[in-house]
């Protein structure tokens, strides 16, 4: 019960046994919590949407230098151009796991009907949002905030569930759960990558002396 809607009980002074029954009630209700944290996930891969498509114009006027010194005969470049590749498009991969990772969970907190289904639900996703927390920092830091109240607002209705329900998280499970599908997001990640950036040639790759390419 909100405090405009509680106040205005107690106004109209509201009996013993009334007065009881509201005080073991939860004081958010568990639902709208989870929703406004699925709302929050919605943005959260937006965000993550704008960066991947970010990372592959960066990619595209790498891969283009790369192509561009090649035709030079510029093998100093090249790998020096293929090594930041290389770096591009580990944190695209991050960004990607990440999105898909998240949109796995927006889709179970979406199925959530009864007080039963948190802990299954929540419990993993906490623990995926909070691996990916570090993993984000540096691919996305202005999200940072963002991923800690949203792992926060989850674990606070698993909190209240656990109370009011007297639910039991079964941590192994919900970790063993988590692992799977930080570990079916980043095969699927593994496969967009190679499907949506060209291969680097072979041979480029290589420690670039940055004496060598001074001037």
């Amino acid at each position: 019960m909100g405090f405009a809607n509680k106040w205005e009980a107690e106004d109209r002074g509201p009996g013993l046994i009334e007065r009881i029954r509201e005080s073991v009630k939860a004081p958010t209700p568990l639902k709208p919590q989870i929703d406004q944290a699925n709302r929050q996930i919605r943005v959260l891969i937006s965000q993550l949407d704008g960066t991947v498509n970010r990372i592959k114009q960066r990619d595209a006027t790498i891969f283009r230098g790369v192509v561009t010194s090649l035709a030079k005969h510029d093998s100093q470049h090249a790998a020096v151009y293929a090594n930041e590749l290389t770096e591009v498009r580990k944190i695209g991969k991050v960004v990607t796991q990440a999105q898909l990772a998240l949109e796995q969970i927006s889709l179970r907190l979406g199925t959530i009907t009864d007080l039963g289904e948190i802990a299954a639900t929540l419990a993993p996703a906490v623990s995926v949002i909070r691996s990916m927390k570090e993993s984000l920092r540096t691919a996305l830091p202005e999200a940072d905030k963002e991923i800690g109240e949203i792992s926060g607002l989850l674990s606070s209705v698993l909190i209240d569930a656990g109370t009011t329900g007297g639910l039991f998280l079964n941590f192994g499970a919900a970790n063993e759960d988590a692992q799977k599908v930080l570990e079916e997001a980043a095969a699927v990640a593994e496969q967009r990558m190679k499907d949506s950036f060209p291969e680097i040639p072979a041979g480029v790759i290589a420690e670039a002396n940055p004496e060598d390419l001074a001037a």
